[in-house]
């Protein structure tokens, strides 16, 4: 099982290994940024160490 690496929004390492190959780079992680500056964040919540 790959390891979760974003909580709010169950992205995988796998998901930014096959986004970085499949695009040349990580669109998942510009949608993480986006969605942060947004206010779409939960990590307190949904990170068991709450970042």
């Amino acid at each position: 099982m790959s390891r979760l690496i974003c909580y709010c929004f169950g992205y995988t390492e796998e998901d930014l290994v096959q986004d970085v190959l499949r695009h040349g780079h990580s669109t998942i992680m510009a949608h993480i940024v986006a969605a942060k500056k947004d206010g779409h964040c939960r990590c307190a919540e949904t990170n068991p160490t709450g970042q």
